[in-house]
Formats: C-alpha cells, structure tokens, sequence
C-alpha cells in the first residue's frame, strides 16, 4: 500500500507500535481511548469555539490521522487534508455533577472504528454549575498527554484571538508528517539506533532486576513457591480483568510548590523527585534496595517535536539501587544520572527492549520487574501567552475519564492542576487488582515520603522510611 485515498501512507513508528500491541491483545477495543475536558467559569460563544476547534483541527495534523490496513493485516496511517467530523454539544443543565461524569466516561468507553475513520470525539459541553468547555476523546496512536494539553490550548489562543482585542493569533503548530519522516529515518537502522540499542542490551545484561510490588513481597513469594523456584526474580502482575477506574488525589497549591522549589534549588526534575518518592515506598513495602518501576519519556526536545502532536511517548522498565544508608539526595542524584543516560537513548523502540529482556531472561508471558508505571505531565491546559490579564481571574477546571479498561495494573500520572497549579495524582488502575483503599495509602505515604525527604534532604533513605 502507498496511498489510501489518495493521501500517502506510511508505517507505524515504535511509539504506535506499543500501543498497537497493546491494542491487539486487550480483550476491550477502548483501552487505548483518552478522554479529558477543559471547562472555565465563563459564557462560550459556542459558534465562534465550533469554528476555533475545526480550525485547530486543520492547524494539527495528527488530529487528522487516519489508519489503514492491507490484505496482509499490516497497518498503516496516513493524514487526510480535511476532517469533516462533526464537533457535537452537549448542555447537561439540570443533571447532577456525577451523572454528567457518568456520560463523560460512557463517551470515553465507545471505541473508535479502527480504520479510515477520525480518530477523536469533540463535544462542546456546559456543565451542570454553568462551567462551560470541551470534552475530548483521543486515540493514543494519535495523541499522547502532550499533544493533547497543547491542542486544547490551541483552540483557547485562537478563541481568545476572535474574542479579545490584543492577543496575539498563535503560533503555528509544527507538521506531524515531517517528525514522522524523521523517526523512520531512524528506525531504518540509523547508527543512532545502533548505539541505543547496543546502550539497551548492555544493560539488560548487566544483571536482573526483581519485582516488589505494591502489596510487598507476597506475589513474588507465591509465584516462587508455585514455579519450584526459590531464585525467581519476575512475577506475573498481569489479570484477566482489565476492568478498571480512575482516582485522583489533589494536592493543594503550597505544598506543590515546595515540590518545585525543591527541583529548582537541587537542579533535578519533577520526575526525578517522584521516582524517588514511588521507588522509596516500594522499598518501604518489600524490605528491597533494587526497585524497577516504569518511566515514560515524552521524547519531545526539540519544537518541532514539542508541536508536532502525535504520539511520542517511550516507556521503559527504570532501575535504581539505592541503599537505606544513602541519603535522600544521593538517591535523588542516581536517578538523575540514570533519567539522563535514558533520555541519550530514549528514541530505542520499547518493543524491541521487552521481547530481548524476555528472551534474555527467559521470562514467561506476562512476568514483569515493575509493579506500576509513572508519567509526569509538566504542562498546563492553562493559557498563559500574551493578554492573560484580560482573562484573569477566570476559574478553569480540567478532568479526566476513565475509559473503563487498563491493560497494565496500575499507571500514576502526575500534571499540573490547571484551576490552581496544585499537583493531581491520577491513579489509572485494574479494579480487580487494585483497590481505593491501597490507593489512599500509597499516596499518603508517598507524600510523606518526599515531604520528609525535601524538609532535610540530607537525611538517609532508612531515616525517611522509618518516620513515614
């Protein structure tokens, strides 16, 4: 296939791939269905933001991917010139705040058709306490978290634009095909792809990571005792339920500041700070140094990639060893050194990296080292370009839905919230492994953990466990 419908078609890229694999042995055809709205406290001219969203759509060409399929059963994607689907609306005026999220999570739950069909659902909302906005639903073979905060914010510059003199008309986003060249290109055997993945088996092969779960070291135990094995090293952490939820726990303004003041004093990231919190209480929990979880890179350095939209999202297993005699920093540090030496090599396709660390270690299917995944979403739906004075004081609320399957157990996103720029724990998670309950308390202790350790981060893991 090299064109469909006369538009240019080309492969997936490793990123798609993962999701695509995901995708194929997910039972619910919706597990990879984003769904998130931006309301604000204001009334919406509903035909000028209608025209707002289509012309962002035709400013964004990932928001017009279109997949395809040959008679091989390979997929492609392609981008049509013009998306024609209809932007609906919806008033749920007289409706309770939880039946509204009711129907919210219902549109997130109705997957797209797979193939030659636009991969995202808009309706322009008012909610029940007039807060007025967008709902949107995304394909992740599309749109990751990135994109997707940078589309909304998109249609509120070109809606501010038309409503309120002084604002600048945005900058152009950047093309979604250019970037998808580019990482062909590489995947195509570049040396770059070389190096990384000589970087990637490298490490796998240095030694084998362990599992420590949530729940401590019972899983890892029963899967022991039930193999014969007592030096088996992997669980399975995987279920047959992928029934799942969302539960998101805020944290207010002025604690979420010292977080960031702490990463700008110590010159270290958000993401490092949370590693070391998560990594910290799964050594709480299973009385282990080595710990792996997951980690997400966006892989979006440079500005065509931060505008490109897309999805650019890498997970990898993350690693770090970090004795109770350490300091709080010092295990900061180690992740930081870690975190820079993946961002290196970090365009390494995540596929490949799982199928050679299965094989190495001859992993059955569905044993895992990492318990959980952790993404940090560092951007706000929130505008803040020219002339935000003539919008001050406006309240904005953002929310995600839940798409009511998980393909992994348990994912921790942390974003920034846009009404008060508080931080958002949003736990996605299997409801038949995970319960609210254990929720509550990794978050209690999580924050216990990195508020004991950023007051005096001098003191030793072992110190900042045992007073957690």
């Amino acid at each position: 296939m090299k064109t469909r419908k006369g538009n240019k078609v080309y492969p997936l890229t490793a990123a798609q791939n993962l999701h695509y694999y995901c995708l194929k042995y997910c039972p619910a055809k919706q597990v990879l269905n984003i769904g998130s709205s931006l309301t604000i406290q204001l009334d919406l001219n509903w035909d000028v933001l209608r025209e707002c969203i289509q012309e962002a759509i035709a400013r964004c060409e990932a928001m017009r991917l279109r997949f395809a399929e040959d008679k091989d059963g390979t997929v492609y994607q392609y981008v049509v010139r013009q998306d024609d689907s209809v932007i609906e609306q919806f008033d749920f005026t007289g409706w309770t705040q939880e039946a509204a999220e009711a129907k919210m999570r219902e549109w997130t739950e109705t997957p797209f058709a797979r193939y030659d069909s636009p991969m995202h659902h808009i309706v322009i909302i008012k909610m029940p306490d007039g807060f007025q906005g967008i709902y949107i639903a995304v394909d992740h073979m599309t749109m990751d978290a990135q994109s997707l905060i940078l589309f909304f914010r998109d249609i509120i510059e070109l809606y501010a634009n038309r409503m309120y003199e002084g604002i600048d008309y945005p900058k152009p986003m950047a093309s979604y095909i250019k970037q998808l060249k580019k990482d062909l290109e590489y995947e195509a055997g570049s040396k770059a792809s070389q190096r990384d993945r000589e970087f990637f088996h490298q490490l796998i092969s240095s030694s084998e990571p362990i599992f420590a779960d949530i729940y401590g070291p019972g899983k890892l135990e029963a899967e022991r005792k039930a193999t014969g094995n007592p030096n088996l090293r992997a669980a399975t952490n995987a279920s047959t339920n992928v029934e799942a939820n969302i539960t998101t726990f805020h944290l207010e303004t002025e604690p979420s500041a010292r977080m960031f003041q702490f990463c700008e004093d110590q010159q270290v990231s958000m993401t490092c700070l949370l590693l070391m919190g998560l990594r910290t209480y799964l050594q709480k929990e299973n009385n282990l140094d080595d710990i792996s979880v997951t980690t997400t890179i966006a892989r979006r350095a440079t500005l065509q990639e931060k505008r490109c939209g897309g999805t650019r999202i890498h997970c990898f297993p993350f690693r770090t060893i970090v004795p109770r005699e350490d300091t709080f920093i010092e295990g900061i540090y180690k992740i930081r050194d870690m975190q820079n030496q993946y961002f290196r090599h970090a365009n390494f396709s995540p596929t490949e990296y799982y199928y050679y660390r299965s094989q190495y270690y001859k992993l059955a299917d569905g044993q895992t080292y990492e318990p959980l995944s952790l993404t940090y979403q560092p951007l706000s739906m929130r505008y803040d370009g020219p002339g935000l004075e003539k919008l001050e004081g406006i309240q904005y609320r953002t929310a995600r839905y839940s798409n009511g399957v998980a393909a992994h157990t348990l994912y921790l996103t942390v974003s920034q919230n846009a009404s008060d720029n508080g931080l958002d724990f949003c736990f996605e998670y299997q409801t038949g492994v995970v319960t609210p309950e254990k929720l509550q308390e990794i978050y209690y202790y999580l924050c216990r953990i990195i508020f004991r350790g950023i007051e005096d981060c001098s003191r030793t893991v072992g110190e900042v466990i045992d007073w957690s």
